[in-house]
């Protein structure tokens, strides 16, 4: 399913076997942030499950799975598995994106034949369903457009404080190394990831990492993406205000705990 939305199917319950990875609040952490394995949110949990070698890609190392599996109210269970494609990513993570107070879930998937795009799924609420509501496919970003091309997500955050959210990735983190960043609107009918800005230079994953090199912070002066620059020479802090994006260098990269000492105001 491309750029449109849906309705989570269930995923057969064999395909959950061996699930391993579990979804994180607000962005992926480098070494000594939250723990990769749970989440405790309104939506009370997301993890990808049914690794696959279909996709064959191996950036992330066993990085590739055929579904996902929601859990909601801490016991419901709503799989969805990916039609053409695998997710291809490090965890879910768990956002409000809407504003309504309530955690969505951001998502990787991966088309055989066009590549990465960001998906966000969100509970709703369902007359249909016996128990009210359903997991729903919000919105998608256009695939990159060519197979083995990833995206790697950074974090949602109001970057520009306006009020809605914005959601920043690298493209193709160890080829184009773009920062791009798209901001989330709910329409009338559907909702949509339009892309606002973008600005190469910037990367934060390497081939055969299980974990991604950044994230988004607040220290008190609003949000700053962080990431490091294209050469893996510098910690570099990026944000977006007025509809320009601009990076300042913070430091050296040493390795993960420069990243994570940023992350934690200490840089």
């Amino acid at each position: 399913m491309t750029g449109g939305v849906g309705h989570a199917p269930r995923l057969p319950t064999r395909l959950w076997r061996g699930c391993a990875r579990g979804a994180v609040l607000a962005f992926a952490l480098v070494a000594g942030g939250l723990s990769p394995d749970v989440a405790v949110a309104e939506i009370t949990g997301a993890a990808y499950g049914a690794p696959t070698t279909a996709y064959g890609h191996g950036v992330v190392p066993g990085g590739e799975y055929q579904g996902i599996e929601f859990t909601l109210d801490g016991t419901r269970k709503i799989g969805n598995a990916v039609l053409g494609g695998v997710y291809e990513d490090t965890s879910p993570r768990l956002i409000d994106v809407t504003g309504d107070g309530k955690p969505e879930v951001i998502t990787v998937v991966s088309y055989f034949d066009k590549g990465s795009a960001l998906r966000i799924w969100g509970e709703v609420d369902d007359p249909d369903h016996p128990l009210g509501s359903n997991m729903k496919l919000l919105a998608e970003t256009n695939p990159i457009g060519r197979r083995h091309r990833w995206l790697a997500v950074i974090g949602a955050a109001d970057l520009d404080g306006d009020g809605k959210v914005e959601i920043a990735y690298i493209d193709r983190p160890h080829l184009a190394k773009t920062l791009r960043i798209f901001r989330f609107e709910q329409g009338a009918q559907r909702a949509a990831l339009t892309e606002i800005a973008s600005k190469p230079g910037l990367t934060n994953h390497r081939i055969g990492q299980d974990f991604i090199t950044g994230g988004i912070r607040e220290c008190g002066a609003g949000p700053e993406i962080i990431t490091v620059d294209a050469g893996w020479q510098n910690v570099m802090a990026t944000r977006f205000e007025a509809g320009q994006i601009k990076s300042r260098r913070l430091g050296p990269f040493s390795g993960r705990g420069a990243v994570h000492a940023a992350l934690s105001c200490q840089g």
